[in-house]
């Protein structure tokens, strides 16, 4: 079994299609052990002086996603990949901003997420807590953004252009090469085509 970390925040098309390939693979039998990590893309890019946004009202919007993700991922774990694909898949295929948490528990209440444990987690501020801890510790490889493998103490960046398909084989070959590469071939540090795929 490959045991790896993966990076999420619900508003990056990239972290969209790369987990979409992990939900898929895992779904089809895959021999992964992935651990989900929230990670804030408005801390990455906040203002120097400015309050880390899970401390910052203003930011509440850029987080309310993240934090019940991470509330059905602790508190309800056999809704979780229900709700991951969902979220990444009502930002970015159906252009939800998921910026309120009525716009986020309209997209989990079709899937059995009981809305009132997730509010109350929300109110508790647990999430927040669990997502400033991830994004600390992440930071300790140097994460910059999502997604980002973490293999052993290892942390890779992935930019994947397509989502998965109805093959799901093609999902699980695409992470375990990846994987491979990660484990194989660390003084790989960039692979980047110079166009996109046509």
């Amino acid at each position: 079994m490959t045991a790896f970390e993966l990076s999420f925040d619900y508003r990056c098309p990239f972290a969209k299609n790369i987990h979409l390939h992990v939900l898929t693979a895992l779904r089809a039998g895959a021999d992964f052990e992935v651990t989900f990590v929230p990670w804030t893309l408005s801390q990455g890019h906040r203002h120097e002086g400015d309050p880390d946004v899970w401390d910052d009202p203003m930011r509440e919007g850029d987080l309310v996603a993240l934090a019940a993700g991470v509330s059905v991922r602790d508190r309800q774990p056999d809704l979780f990949y229900a709700t991951h694909e969902a979220l990444f898949r009502a930002r970015h295929e159906r252009a939800i901003r998921l910026a309120t948490f009525d716009e986020v528990a309209a997209v989990l209440e079709p899937l059995g997420v009981d809305l009132a444990i997730v509010r109350d987690d929300l109110e508790s501020r647990r999430p927040y807590r669990e997502i400033q801890a991830s994004y600390e510790r992440f930071a300790a490889v140097e994460a910059f953004g999502v997604p980002t493998f973490v293999v052993g103490s290892d942390a890779t960046f992935v930019r994947y252009m397509d989502p998965p398909t109805a093959d799901a084989d093609a999902s699980i070959r695409l992470i375990d090469s990846l994987l491979t590469m990660m484990a194989d071939q660390p003084q790989l540090n960039e692979f980047k085509h110079t166009r996109l795929p046509a």
